[in-house]
């Protein structure tokens, strides 16, 4: 379809909301709208190259009308789930992390999978394999608990192996009966059910033991089971107590590479955490992580019961949470405490088997440096040039080091080059004058493009502070350097890395933003009727005081917790 076949087949369309597909010889892309008439007709001017070569394949567009924007939501979800189109963000679950589970069997058998059979007691998914593995067998030597197949079970006239090595209490062949082998079993389900002292408290009476004959190698080795043992359920303790009321709660972390993005859930009940999953999704070109989370916040809830909150690592589309409150949850960004040492372990687990060890090295190498283990990640956030601030992550060896974050508030100015130049600035002069304790980064990568790069050396040329920089455009995902740019594939992992500084940085930076926005005192605080919960959604609406005072009374009438007297008197006050 070329532009005046969009606009033709949009003239015909409702101005209500609901759902839109574009079709060629399958569904191509499904969105929803809460006029329909206005958002197809948009698509005769895409937004992004995807989007123009999306609008281009197409034959013709379909809809289905619906009573509300959520219904609208929701169809969408089911709908790119049932017809997976290919430039939509799809779900798709990935069933790759590690389980425990003892089989339906009168005796059973415990084991690792990743596939578990019908009837099994499963545990987990875990995200490290060789820590499972460590503890199974730690399990086994204590408890005896079998680990051979039902045949080789049934078949046996004397113990195997695994008897003489102490990992089998041979109940194939009576040695132990099943009344006692059944209460092993219930010990190790206690272990599993957070009941660490199960097996760390055994494991510790025999490192003692061997320590006192002088064992030290036996010793040493109980030493890392138990730290194994005691790591299995470490992510289930201090982090996973939030610090409100709620008894179900799932943290969703979120990464991107490529056209694939990985969000990770964890779900913690009554405080404990009782489950964690990761999910893979298809992620075209243009969509950042917000997006990413929004359709997979649509998509995994449309069919599941939903939590008392869900924390994220970014904030989904307001369209979303609007929808999820409704519901009842409530959703938040964290940026310290507890609940953002969760969303933490929900990143870990989403980026689990992600970067090659070797992609800073290729980087190195593609950019012409000596070596790119530690690289410093910078961008600037602010709303029309309140509450500006600047983040300066750190990844080494391709990770996240969250010890050397730093954040900055900058100057109000609505100048992306000059704030950026302000925030680079400040990060040199404390390296040259021994103010930053942290080594000086192999690379500065700047979230941004010709402007912001050019911002950020000139602060480097002013201060003499000689460390190369590079910066990484999103609508093109282009590296642009001092002498040109670089355009890697999609799949590139030298380019996923810049991706991961790069999102991450931005995270940062308007996490913060929004915390300094939301607790600036501004003249809204002198306005009768608002109290600080009708202030800050006066301001995530808005973005400003100035915005707000140029609000009609329809659009503050909008926002929750406005009534018609608020609304004069803000008319008045401002």
């Amino acid at each position: 379809m070329d532009a005046t076949a969009v606009r033709e087949a949009a003239a015909d369309l409702p101005t209500e909301p609901g759902v839109y597909h574009f079709v060629a010889d399958r569904v191509l892309y499904v969105g929803k709208a809460v006029d329909l008439r206005d958002r197809v007709r948009s698509y005769a001017d895409p937004r992004s190259a995807r989007i123009a070569r999306m609008v281009e394949r197409a034959e013709t567009v379909e809809i289905s009308v619906t009573d509300t924007e959520t219904q609208a939501l929701l169809l969408e979800a089911n709908l790119i789930k049932r017809h997976q189109p290919p430039y939509n963000v799809r779900l798709k679950d990935d069933k790759s992390y590690p389980l425990v589970q003892l089989t339906d069997h009168a005796v059973p058998r415990i084991e690792v999978t990743r596939d578990p059979e019908e009837g099994a007691t499963v545990y987990g998914p875990f995200t490290d394999k060789g820590r499972v593995d460590t503890v199974v067998k730690a399990l086994r030597e204590t408890y005896g608990l079998r680990g051979c197949s039902d045949h080789k079970y049934r078949d046996r006239d004397r113990p195997c192996l695994d008897y003489e090595m102490g990992l089998c209490t041979a109940p194939c062949t009576g040695e132990i009966g099943e009344a006692d082998y059944a209460e092993d079993v219930a010990s190790v389900q206690r272990f599993f059910g957070g009941e660490t002292g199960a097996l760390a408290d055994p494991l510790r009476r025999e490192m003692e033991a061997a320590a006192q004959t002088q064992e030290f190698e036996r010793a040493a080795n109980l030493r890392d089971k138990l730290d194994a043992v005691e790591a299995l359920h470490g992510d289930s303790d201090d982090a996973v107590q939030t610090t409100r009321d709620e008894r179900a709660v799932d943290v969703l972390g979120a990464v991107r590479e490529g056209e694939t993005a990985t969000v990770a859930r964890l779900h913690a009940a009554d405080g404990q955490l009782v489950d964690r999953e990761r999910h893979r999704l298809d992620a075209p070109d243009g969509d950042g992580v917000g997006e990413v989370l929004s359709a997979f916040v649509t998509q995994y809830y449309a069919e599941r019961d939903v939590p008392d909150a869900v924390l994220c690592s970014e904030r989904p589309g307001e369209d979303v949470i609007e929808w999820l409150a409704g519901e009842g949850v409530d959703v938040r960004v964290p940026g310290a405490g507890r609940e953002a040492t969760l969303v933490d372990l929900a990143l870990k687990n989403a980026r689990r088997g992600g970067p090659d060890r070797d992609r800073p090295a290729a980087l190195a190498d593609a950019l012409d440096l000596d070596a790119a283990d530690r690289i410093e990640g910078f961008d600037v956030s602010h709303a029309q040039g309140r509450a500006v601030v600047g983040s300066n992550v750190t990844f080494v060896d391709g990770d996240a080091e969250k010890a050397d974050y730093r954040r900055k508030k900058l100057p109000e100015r609505n100048d992306d080059y000059a704030n950026m130049r302000a925030l680079v600035r400040w990060r040199a002069e404390r390296a040259i004058e021994g103010r930053d304790d942290r080594p000086d980064p192999d690379l500065l990568l700047i979230d941004g493009g010709d402007g912001q790069l050019g911002a950020a050396r000139d602060a480097l040329a002013e201060t003499g502070w000689d460390v190369p920089a590079v910066a990484l455009a999103k609508d093109e995902e282009l590296i642009v350097t001092p002498t040109g740019t670089h355009d890697w594939a999609d799949d590139d992992p030298k380019l996923h890395l810049c991706q991961r500084v790069r999102d991450e940085a931005h995270r940062f930076a308007v996490q913060y933003h929004q915390t300094v926005r939301d607790e600036v005192a501004t003249a809204l605080d002198d306005v009768p009727g608002i109290g600080p919960a009708t202030r800050k959604r006066l301001l995530r609406r808005f973005g400003s005081v100035d915005n707000v005072r140029a609000a009609s009374t329809e659009e503050l009438l909008a926002v929750e917790g406005i009534g018609d007297s608020t609304a004069q008197t803000i008319d008045s006050r401002l």
